[in-house]
Order: structure tokens, then C-alpha cells, then sequence
């Protein structure tokens, strides 16, 4: 198990949106002998679980309270991870250190989420805070290369990841989606504002129309992140939810980017994918 680097420091604060990975990484900091200290966000981090750790609530818009909650508990290293839905900025409400910075927040929300995400990156070094990715305070987090599953793709599998990986590339300077699905070569659908599960159960309604050609038992999902992008902030995630999905859209499974994808409950998925005979595989770039 290797230790973060030595500009990180204890406590490390986990700034928590909604699902498994923030507490995920909350216990692979406390495996380093760290102390993580969760910041959740009401609304989507779960408050059973974060009941666990050392913690405190904030609203989206609280930038004052999270500086000061942070700077309280000389937690100057922080980590953004787990799910949220943009929130349109006229619902916000900005306490008085959001409002100092409003201009830059406004910049922020005129772009896509990589450039707001960034943007608000930014903010916070400017506060002299440290940001890190998960590579940085829980590595064994992100996909390996190869097969984690039973079952391998095969020639016409692996054709399908190139041409997904393409496309990806392709669609990266305009900030779109992480995901895309190929079948036998056909690109049938690309990810966008509903995120991953809207995007296989789409395809999952339109295989039940009648609406795909292609049999069940071929095609991909293919995942990575936008060429250029912060990898501290919104990586492609994948976990036991991703695989339910790609079994109902009728795929042959998933390979996602080595290195630069999380995995949520890892025995789970695994699990899941031999169950429902679907390989998960991570691509090197």
C-alpha cells in the first residue's frame, strides 16, 4: 500500500457528495493512518454512513462555512469526491464567502462541468488549499489494466473499445459525456447531462422497441475522461449499478480507462459481471 506524498497532510478532508466512494476513500485514508474528516453535502452525501467519521454538513453555496470548517480543524488538504447533480445557480444560496468570490463562481457555471469543476478548483487554491485527486490519497480506488472479470473481450470487442475510445477523444473539447456504446462498430449512443445509468437504460428501451439491430450479447460501454481534463474531479465511475445497466441494455460488457476510473464496491461488481456473464476490463492509455 502506497502512502500519499509527503505535501499531503492529516487531516484530509473529503469533501462528500452521494454514493459508496466517499467513504470508500474515508477508509483508505484511515488505512494510511490519516484522518480523514468528511465534509457532507446535505442532499446527497448519506447520513447514515458518514455518522461514522469525524464529520460536518454544509449546503451547496456555503464556501464561507466550508473555509471555516476546514481551517477549524487545520485541514488544509482536500479531496472532492462522489455523486452531484449540477444545481442552476439562481437556486443557490450563497452564504457571505460564496459571495465574495461571485464573479468567479459566475465564470464557472458558463462552461461545462470539467470547466466548473476546475473553475471552483481553482477558487479554493487561491484560499491556500490543497487539492488532490483519488490517485493521490487512495490509488487502489482506480481500475487496473486487464481483465477483473471471468470473461475477456474478443477481436470484435476490442474493436468496438477502439472505435468508443475514438469517439471519445473526438467529443472531449466540447465537454460532453464520459461514455459511449458500440455495437459491431455502430455508435448507438453517447452520454450526456443524465449521466451513465440514463444512458444504458435509454438503450435498454430502444432494444425492447425493437429500435437496435444488433443482437444481445454484443457491444460496449466505453469510459474515460475528457482529453485535458482536471483528473482530481469527476472521473469516470463504475460499480455494481454500471453492471445491472449493461445487462439490461443486452451489452457484453464495459472497458473503461486504466488508471483514470473509480471503481465503487469492487467484489460486488465483479461479482455482478460473472454472474450476468459480462467482462470489465481497463485500457491503458
Amino acid at each position: 500500500m502506497t502512502a500519499p506524498g509527503p505535501q499531503i497532510g492529516s487531516p484530509i478532508g473529503v469533501i462528500a457528495g452521494g454514493g459508496a466512494l466517499p467513504f470508500a476513500v474515508a477508509d483508505a485514508v484511515q488505512a494510511r493512518q490519516m484522518t480523514p474528516l468528511l465534509i457532507g453535502l446535505r442532499g446527497f452525501c448519506d447520513p447514515n454512513e458518514i455518522a461514522r467519521y469525524r464529520h460536518h454538513w454544509i449546503s451547496i453555496g456555503q464556501f464561507g462555512r466550508l473555509k471555516r470548517l476546514l481551517r477549524a480543524e487545520h485541514c488544509r488538504d482536500v479531496v472532492f469526491i462522489g455523486s452531484l447533480i449540477r444545481p442552476a445557480l439562481t437556486s443557490v444560496r450563497l452564504d457571505w464567502g460564496a459571495l465574495r468570490v461571485l464573479p468567479s463562481v459566475m465564470a464557472a457555471y458558463r462552461g461545462g462541468d470539467d470547466h466548473l469543476l476546475t473553475s471552483i478548483g481553482r477558487i479554493f487554491e487561491r484560499e491556500g488549499f490543497r487539492l488532490h485527486g483519488v490517485k493521490d490519497v487512495a490509488p487502489e480506488l482506480l481500475m487496473p489494466p486487464g481483465e477483473l472479470t471471468r470473461i475477456a473481450p474478443d477481436a470484435g470487442h476490442r474493436t468496438d473499445i477502439a472505435r468508443g475510445r475514438a469517439v471519445l477523444a473526438a467529443l472531449s473539447p466540447f465537454d460532453i459525456g464520459q461514455a459511449v456504446i458500440v455495437i459491431e462498430g455502430h455508435v448507438v449512443a453517447v452520454e450526456d447531462i443524465g449521466g451513465t445509468d440514463a444512458l444504458l437504460a435509454n438503450l435498454a428501451r430502444l432494444r425492447a422497441q425493437g429500435r437496435i439491430a444488433g443482437k444481445p450479447g454484443r457491444g460496449v460501454l466505453v469510459k474515460a475522461p475528457k482529453s485535458g481534463q482536471d483528473l482530481r474531479f469527476d472521473l469516470p465511475t463504475l460499480g455494481p449499478r454500471t453492471i445491472e445497466g449493461v445487462a439490461a441494455a443486452g451489452l457484453a460488457g464495459i472497458a473503461v480507462a486504466a488508471g483514470n476510473t473509480l471503481v465503487a464496491e469492487p467484489q460486488a461488481m465483479i461479482a455482478a459481471a460473472d454472474r450476468a456473464g459480462l467482462f470489465v476490463t481497463g485500457v491503458a492509455e
